[in-house]
């Protein structure tokens, strides 16, 4: 059925261009149509960030068997590189090879995806219909056929808001010059931003994590930085990750120098906090959950996860999960009220497909809003949904990945007061900062001080006030 027409991909980030090479692997024509003006766009954006997935879980085999034929040179397979150093040195090169380029349009914003003279009520003759892809670049509306359409186009235009309810919180709005989202280059392009400035970061994620611990080493740097962490769960234990565990070793690195420099008092943590609103004061932006309040501060961070927008997809039939807007028969393998661990067990088309026969949505955003997503994950998907296309359904149900265990497990804990027990203790394996905050970095233990020398983060103990309500320099 309109076997002439390409199979159109949506977004040239590592997903996307994977998507792309598993077609051409399949003997099928590809179309891959980018909104940026580059491949990559989206990652581009936080560059600086070190990916807590190795090289050898961030190139596709497929994409690595293009690169091979032209010479290309696979990074160490164990190092960890940053978002910028995978465009740089692994989309780009791809990207450029005479089996993408080709088929590689940048600068082509998808605005809509429908059936042909179909909208979403039609039913005769749906099925048959090829699928109509419009898009816009500097010339102008164009509009694409496709036989099948595989969206790899991400979230990261669409960040959640700071509200509790899912909603921007009171006053966001008014205040968005001096919020973030994402994960700003406090040690780069936005040192000026931060340093010597009180920073709120809302969120409990790595991307909250990034963010922290970059800050806690410019307040070393630079007196009269301050920090304040805001994030929902009433405990630190099942945010921190698996630490020692974890087989993703830079993920268990990050959330265990997170938890020495919460612990030795480097920020102010504010746990069980929903924020509902802002307010500028003469003193700062103060942030506050019914009758909690934060400690004013003069800039935000928004380490809030992302959504999937689903405008461009609105004349399609999908089936969606109520809940994590992702494809229903994924959401149980994702939810994270569900699932007790963060690894999630490969899949492929079968969980991704929906009621219009040949669209599929893979990557980052197949998963709607559940913050679980691996890239290696991603690859996987996109070799299934291609079997698929091509008819290879014995291929496409085939599972042809094994995931690292994250060394976390919900389940592990009975409640979150169990689990706060069990935080100090963890947390000390991994420290050398008991007791209270101490008056300078240079205070700090022998132990700490050939961390920081070897890298790695050291505590960055100091002097802190103590605050009503709020922990700091401890775990609740």
């Amino acid at each position: 059925m309109h076997t002439t027409l390409p199979v159109v991909v949506i977004g040239a980030g590592p997903v996307g261009l994977a998507a792309a090479a598993h077609l051409i692997e399949r003997g099928l024509a590809p179309r891959v149509l980018e909104a940026g003006d580059a491949v990559g766009a989206g990652m581009s954006r936080w560059a600086h960030v070190r990916m807590f997935s190795p090289w050898a879980y961030t190139v596709d085999r497929a994409a690595a068997a293009i690169l091979a034929k032209h010479d290309w040179r696979a990074p160490a397979p164990t190092t960890f590189p940053t978002g910028g150093e995978v465009v740089e040195g692994y989309l780009r090169p791809l990207a450029a090879t005479p089996q993408i380029a080709p088929h590689l349009r940048l600068g082509a914003r998808v605005v809509a995806v429908t059936k042909q003279r179909h909208d979403r009520m039609k039913n005769a003759g749906r099925r048959a219909a090829p699928f109509v892809l419009r898009y816009e670049d500097d010339t102008g509306e164009h509009e694409v056929l496709a036989r099948a359409v595989i969206d790899a186009s991400g979230t990261i235009d669409t960040p959640n808001p700071l509200g509790a309810s899912g909603i921007p919180a009171l006053g966001e709005h008014a205040l968005r010059a001096r919020i973030f989202y994402g994960v700003p280059d406090v040690l780069g392009a936005e040192r000026a931003r931060y340093a010597g400035k009180r920073v709120l970061v809302v969120g409990s994620g790595h991307s909250a994590f990034n963010v922290l611990d970059d800050l806690a080493r410019l307040a070393q740097q630079a007196p009269g930085t301050r920090i304040v962490w805001a994030l929902r769960r009433s405990s630190l234990a099942r945010v921190l990750g698996g630490g020692e565990h974890d087989q993703l070793l830079e993920r268990g690195r990050l959330g265990l120098a997170v938890g020495r420099w919460a612990e030795c008092g480097a920020m102010t943590v504010a746990t069980g906090f929903r924020l509902e609103g802002l307010e500028e004061t003469d003193d700062g932006i103060v942030a506050y959950d019914g009758d909690t309040v934060l400690p004013p501060v003069d800039d935000i961070v928004a380490a809030t996860g992302c959504r999937p927008d689903l405008r461009m997809l609105s004349e399609l039939r999908l089936d969606l999960d109520a809940g994590t807007e992702s494809p229903r028969a994924l959401a149980p393998l994702i939810d994270p009220n569900l699932h007790s661990c963060g690894s999630v067990r490969p899949h492929g088309a079968d969980e991704l497909k929906h009621p219009d026969d040949g669209v599929y949505i893979v990557g980052m955003k197949s998963y709607g809003r559940a913050p679980t997503f691996l890239l290696p994950t991603g690859y996987e998907q996109v070799r299934s949904v291609a079997a698929a296309i091509a008819g290879d359904w014995q291929a496409a149900r085939r599972v042809e990945l094994v995931l690292p265990e994250t060394g976390v497990c919900i389940a592990r804990f009975a409640d979150d007061d169990a689990a706060a027990q069990a935080m100090p203790a963890v947390a000390k394996r991994s420290s050398c900062c008991g007791g209270p905050p101490k008056r300078d970095a240079s205070a700090c233990c022998a132990e700490d001080e050939q961390a920081k020398a070897a890298g790695a983060a050291g505590c960055g103990c100091g002097d802190r006030s103590r605050m009503p309500g709020l922990t700091e320099g401890a775990n609740p």
